[in-house]
């Protein structure tokens, strides 16, 4: 007998069918065990046992159930799961896998942050955690889905590169058969290469910052969503393309995430017709009484972001034109006013998403600003090939998933919208206290 879907028992009143999956529950009835079984869509069945076939069973063995599939009992309909109104009359059942007693309620995680990090391959089977990284899936299905219905071509990013990709000290080396590597701070330089042959590209791709930072916000390694756009020479098409990413995200979570968004009481952000923006000199004028702001402290951030959100009831402002010099050395200055760039971030509720600009796309100019920051042009000669022959002006940005996913959420920390959290103490397990860990 060939196992089935808890959604095809549905179908198969009266006959005998095998099903599999993790023991959920268990409630000892008088003569018989009635178990809810679960499966890999989080779908609950529910399974009629004689006490002798459900002998030393544990939650979270994993079991095979040959049975009858029967309608249930009047008064016994369960409303609120798909397979409420039928069970299983189980004849046989099989152990695929035995568990252990587990060391806390499963149903109910209640532990402080860095237990819950420690002993998160076992805090993945609560089915509202695992609700988070469903809805994380949808948003990266979303920026997949929007970005090719733009015409965008996607590419994989290598991980690893000649030099620094954005310049500065937070790096991480690799050993590369005895010369320095790095790992990438972003696909930055190599999704402008693709644009001087594909024109718009995009990808999702992992990026990775040796910032000693601990914060709630910050990540050593994250995932993000990159697009770069060829032939286009406005900051006003950039933000236009942004704008209609985030949007195409936000739709695809309100057709297909509703469940895992009502199982996590969370309601999904306003978005008005188009998103605010203000540029950062002018919010420093405004907000904090700055004549030379250079950049957004978080708590910045947040003073803006509530402005926004009362005067337009949006939850999402863009913040542009920062100090040329404060951006990558690849960031095209205003020509209006070249101090300043012609760059942006996308505030959500507070916290920087996005951030992206118009790029430098002349080769004399490239070299110019890569001097200005005293980096050497020969570690960009890679690089430099795609601007000596035809690169068209363009644009782009990045999203970081995590944050978006955080903020959709409602979440405290960056690490609960994080599957496996890399950061200043954490690989895994903390990097100093190692967890003892169960493996007798």
């Amino acid at each position: 007998m060939k196992r089935i879907s808890f959604e095809k028992t549905l179908k198969r009143l009266g006959k005998k069918v095998k099903v599999l999956g993790w023991v959920h529950s268990i409630r000892d009835h008088k003569n018989f065990v009635f178990l809810d079984l679960r499966d890999e869509k989080d779908w609950i069945l529910q399974i009629v046992l004689k006490k002798e076939l459900a002998e030393g069973i544990n939650l979270e063995d994993v079991i095979e159930i040959e049975g009858e599939v029967v309608k249930r009992p009047e008064g016994m309909v369960n409303p609120k799961i798909e397979t409420g109104e039928i069970e299983i009359k189980g004849e046989k059942i099989r152990f695929l896998a035995r568990a252990k007693t587990l060391p806390f309620d499963l149903k109910n995680v209640n532990l402080s942050l860095p237990e819950y990090l420690n002993w998160f391959p076992l805090v993945l089977k609560n089915e509202k955690i695992k609700a988070i990284f469903k809805i994380q899936e949808k948003i990266v299905e979303g920026f997949r889905e929007t970005s090719k219905k733009l015409g965008f071509f996607e590419f994989q990013s290598p991980i690893i590169c000649a030099f620094a990709s954005e310049g500065g000290a937070d790096v991480f080396k690799v050993d590369y058969f005895s010369k320095e590597a790095f790992l990438v701070q972003s696909p930055q330089l190599y999704k402008q290469i693709l644009v001087s042959s594909f024109g718009k590209v995009f990808c999702v791709t992992k990026a990775f910052r040796a910032e000693p930072s601990l914060t709630s916000r910050h990540l050593c390694e994250f995932i993000s969503l990159d697009c770069e756009i060829g032939f286009i020479e406005t900051l006003e098409e950039l933000l236009s393309i942004c704008e209609k990413i985030i949007k195409g995200i936000i739709k695809k979570l309100e057709r297909e995430a509703k469940k895992e968004l009502e199982l996590l009481k969370v309601k999904l952000p306003q978005l008005p017709k188009k998103i605010p923006k203000i540029k950062l000199f002018e919010a420093g004028k405004k907000f904090f009484n700055q004549e030379n702001i250079e950049d957004l402290d978080p708590e910045k951030e947040q003073k803006i972001s509530r402005f926004f959100k009362e005067k337009e009831n949006s939850d999402f402002v863009f913040v542009t034109h920062f100090p040329t010099l404060k951006r990558p050395f690849y960031t095209l200055p205003d020509p209006k006013n070249p101090q300043y760039s012609l760059s942006f971030d996308l505030l959500f509720d507070g916290l920087e998403i996005v951030s992206g600009s118009l790029r430098i796309h002349k080769f004399e100019n490239l070299l110019e600003s890569l001097k200005k920051r005293n980096l050497d042009p020969k570690n960009f000669q890679y690089y430099l090939l795609a601007f000596k022959y035809g690169m068209p002006p363009h644009g782009g940005f990045g999203l970081g998933l995590e944050r978006l996913t955080k903020q959709i959420l409602k979440l405290k920390n960056i690490r609960e919208a994080t599957l496996f959290v890399r950061d200043l103490k954490r690989v895994d397990l903390p990097l100093k206290e190692r967890q003892k860990n169960e493996i007798d």
